[in-house]
């Protein structure tokens, strides 16, 4: 077995790790015991800057590399996520409050795409087009961007600085991170311990742990970053894209925003599986998934039967110590954010919805909350809960649940169950989402499918061959083999 990676306090900054510049100290807390992991001392703008500038200047040499290099990096993070699964799985648990079922998940899902990435550098593909101009050869080449900047969050740290990381530095591209401020080892000091392993050159990656405040904009707003890759919420990323766009150097993005997931039964569905694949796609990581399902949908005819057997199902739910294999429940990753939970189920209460389940909070353990009679019009609706509170609403009929549906400025993922699999294809084909899963819930992430959202979820598609189309670009180069003749 491995030695455990030490020094987490430390950062790879502009190929070396040490600590941040500034005079701001953060403590990254255990979610549910509170303990203290680790204590950084954060980057300033001055060491952004440099780490965008190391990147810069190691990124063609890392992009001359031969495919069969780039590709034995990656390849050999895998065995490396292998050989590590049970620290990478601590990490998880212990930093960002994953339950143990959850981490397993998020280990697999980041090993995942690092074994798709591996395969890239042999998939970007160039073509040979013909041309309406005598003797003239056209050439389109496929070529890195050059730096790529990845910010991601605190729910999905490993995996969702992964998925961005491993297709980016296999294209040939460098990357600089800002993680989480909640989750920074997960969210981008393992990987970097990871890749580093692996035999990534020093200053091809960096991770820049800093407030957002501090240098979150200027993250952006940097010349060197030809891509912004950015995971969280909606207000946020309209800034990124507001910055990204509106500044003196405008880059691409990509990004992957709230959302506001429908779980539809109709009336033909199998109320029992229907019950089940809502708990799990409701509660999986105490409901923080962006994925998550946030508005169930159900048939009147089939109401009162499918919510007594969600409700039955939620009460057979282990609550508590996410170390432990069984608990399903664990914590809320901090106070501010469980604060919003409260205020949402009193919200929920004063604007009349029933409530068929509750509990006690326990530390930071918010225990699963049910309300039935939920209307289009209450906040637990509108909004992202991003938590363990679950909304049951009526539908009249189908078209009545297919309006319900689209009803939201959000388009990520949704489900639709049906005793039909032809008449569920053919609802999901008209929900305006990004992905729809038939017969199953709208948790879903497979590293050679396209993922992302519509409307006001994002930009962009991650994994597979849609990964190399964000994560590079294409270069028209024609060549004139034959003296062309000009009109004048």
């Amino acid at each position: 077995m491995p030695s455990r990676y030490q020094d987490f306090h430390l950062q790879p900054l502009a190929g070396e790790w040490r600590e941040g510049s500034s005079d701001k100290l953060r403590p990254v807390l255990n979610p549910y015991s509170g303990e203290e992991l680790v204590s950084i001392r954060l980057a300033n703008s001055e060491d952004l800057d440099k780490a965008y500038r190391m990147a810069q200047a190691t990124q063609q040499e890392w992009a001359n590399r031969a495919p069969s290099e780039r590709s034995g990096v990656l390849f050999r993070a895998v065995s490396i996520f292998d050989e590590r699964k049970d620290e990478i799985i601590d990490w998880l648990i212990r930093e960002s409050g994953s339950t143990r079922l959850k981490a397993m998940v998020e280990w697999g899902s980041a090993r995942a795409i690092t074994q798709e990435a591996a395969s890239m550098p042999a998939r970007a593909h160039g073509y040979t087009m013909a041309s309406d101009i005598p003797g003239k050869e056209n050439l389109v080449y496929r070529r890195p961007l050059g730096v790529v900047g990845v910010i991601s969050p605190w729910n999905f740290p490993l995996h969702l600085s992964q998925r961005s990381v491993a297709p980016a530095l296999a294209l040939g591209n460098a990357v600089v991170i800002k993680p989480a401020s909640d989750t920074p080892v997960t969210g981008g000091l393992l990987l970097a311990r990871i890749l580093e392993e692996a035999g990534l050159p020093a200053g091809v990656l960096s991770v820049v742990v800093g407030a957002g405040s501090d240098i979150g904009d200027d993250f952006v707003a940097h010349p060197t970053p030809a891509l912004i890759s950015f995971t969280g919420s909606t207000p946020v990323g309209k800034n990124i894209g507001r910055i990204a766009t509106g500044g003196d150097y405008i880059k691409k993005v990509a990004l992957e925003l709230g959302g506001n997931s429908p779980f539809v039964v109709l009336d033909d569905a199998d109320i029992e599986q229907a019950a089940k694949a809502a708990v799990f796609g409701k509660f999986l990581h105490q409901g923080q998934i962006c994925m998550a399902i946030n508005r169930i949908i159900v048939d009147q005819s089939r109401y009162d039967e499918f919510a007594a057997a969600f409700v039955a199902q939620v009460k057979t739910l282990r609550v508590g110590d996410p170390s432990d294999i069984e608990t399903a429940i664990g914590p809320i990753i901090n106070q501010s954010q469980l604060e919003g939970l409260q205020k949402k189920i009193a919200d929920a209460k004063a604007q009349g919805a029933t409530v068929l389940l509750e509990g006690e909070v326990s530390g930071q353990v918010l225990p699963p909350h049910v309300f039935g009679d939920v209307t289009p019009d209450m906040k637990l609706s509108a909004e992202e809960i991003f938590g363990p509170i679950a909304g049951i609403q009526k539908a009249r009929d189908e078209q009545h649940a297919l309006e319900l549906a689209n009803g939201t400025e959000f388009g990520l993922s949704s489900a639709v169950f049906s005793g039909d699999p032809e008449r569920g294809l053919s609802f999901a084909r008209k929900v305006r989402a990004g992905m729809t899963h038939v017969n199953d819930m709208p948790v879903n992430d497979e590293a050679a499918l396209p993922f992302g959202g519509e409307k006001n979820s994002g930009l962009g598609r991650f994994n597979g061959d849609w990964a190399i189309e964000e994560f590079s670009t294409v270069q028209w180069v024609s060549v004139q083999r034959t003296p062309r003749q000009y009109p004048f």
